[in-house]
């Protein structure tokens, strides 16, 4: 009780506007705005597991459109528009009049008449996904002011191209639980790095997100990965300004140990160089599968030149004290257990499982908070009411 109360307290020191707006990339959101995300979704939290129901709606929909295939995020969207007492739709493209031609802004519209929130995930195409996204958002929007809706839904980024929102925001708040305060984060060093996979064409958007949301923080940034494995340029620029605003640093390497070294956090993942991505984007939208597999093949055997790119215990022994945080957002591709060699050594992974968990366990409140902060103006009288109405979630 005491933890929420100082959560509310927080939240009144905060200047943040999220009200009938979306979250589509966490550089888009002031630092206030980030930071009272964290806070709702600790709110949620501390409610939740004090049995107290955090649902605010009687009814409406929450609309769940995955492009891609997914098990924590959908689950985590789910779960939470559960928690807020919304039911989850999925749209399917093949059995809506999208297969048919469909528009964007037609589309929008209908699925929106009872609708408070839309997730979307659209991480397959570079230059798309985040570009879909604004296309909703505009057509949303222009159906709230000409009154076809007669209120304007939230849409939240599940992953596009660009960034994965839910997965650094939850990131974030775990690195919060572990070190203690958003505050200890500063001077951490943290190492996002390239990592060997026997696939190809992982999207951009994780190591993205990490270096644009945690340069934000005063933690000392640096992205490795081999020659050729580079991000959206634009994405490097962000977190270099980011560090420059919150006093860390922000640099990038060719070498896995160099980013390791004194590292207090290393996040070890596979991504698919920038031009593949462009590449694998014309493929498929030309349906050219002969094309798609030999660039498969032609990017498998890339990354076999890099098989060296491992988190082992030989690596993690070049962390501080030997002792940092591994993270990953999950699934790992695990030597010995998912596939022969991969992104990290089975005793590795085995020895951060459980805080692995912990850390995908932060998504559905920050996605419920997301919604929350999207959907009610004033969100801290919203947690006091529920905390004061005091219904159970479960009857004891």
């Amino acid at each position: 009780m005491e933890k929420f109360r100082q959560i509310l307290n927080d939240l009144e020191t905060l200047k943040f506007d999220m009200h009938n707006k979306d979250f589509l990339l966490t550089w888009e959101k002031t630092q206030d705005e980030i930071v009272a995300t964290v806070k709702v979704a600790e709110a949620l939290k501390n409610l939740y597991e004090r049995n107290i129901s955090c649902k605010v709606f009687d009814s409406g929909l929450a609309v769940s459109q995955f492009r891609d295939n997914s098990t924590r995020t959908r689950f985590s969207f789910s779960s939470a528009c559960n928690l807020l007492g919304l039911t989850v739709q999925d749209l399917d493209e093949g059995k809506s009049q999208i297969a048919h031609g469909e528009t964007v802004r037609e589309t929008s519209n209908m699925i929106s008449f009872l609708t408070e929130v839309i997730g979307i995930r659209d991480d397959m195409y570079l230059g798309a996904g985040h570009t879909y996204m604004q296309e909703v958002s505009k057509s949303l929007q222009s159906g709230y002011e000409e009154k076809v809706l007669h209120q304007r839904p939230t849409i939240v980024n599940l992953q596009c191209d660009v960034d994965h929102p839910t997965q650094s925001m939850a990131d974030l708040a775990h690195l919060k639980n572990y070190f203690g305060s958003l505050e200890n984060l500063r001077g951490k060093k943290i190492a996002m790095t390239w990592a060997y996979s026997p696939s190809y064409g992982k999207p951009l958007s994780v190591p993205q997100g990490i270096i644009g949301l945690m340069t934000r923080f005063g933690m000392n940034v640096t992205l490795a990965h081999p020659e050729g494995y580079s991000l959206i340029p634009e994405t490097l620029e962000v977190s270099k300004k980011n560090a420059a605003k919150s006093g860390g640093t922000f640099n990038i390497a060719n070498s896995m140990d160099d980013a390791f070294k004194d590292a207090d956090i290393v996040y070890p993942k596979s991504w698919a160089p920038y031009h593949v991505m462009g590449r694998r984007t014309e493929l498929l939208r030309a349906n050219d599968s002969a094309g798609l597999k030999d660039l498969e093949k032609d990017c498998l055997a890339n990354n076999a030149k890099f098989k060296d790119w491992e988190c082992t215990e030989e690596k993690m022994r070049l962390t501080k004290g030997g002792k940092a945080l591994y993270m990953h957002c999950l699934p790992a591709d695990i030597t010995n257990v998912s596939c022969k060699a991969g992104e990290v050594r089975d005793t590795v992974f085995d020895r951060y499982r459980v805080e692995t968990y912990k850390e995908a366990g932060y998504k559905p409140y920050i996605i419920a908070s997301m919604i929350f902060l999207g959907r009610f103006k004033n969100a801290r009288a919203m947690l006091a009411e529920l905390e004061k109405k005091g219904q159970k979630r479960v009857a004891q």
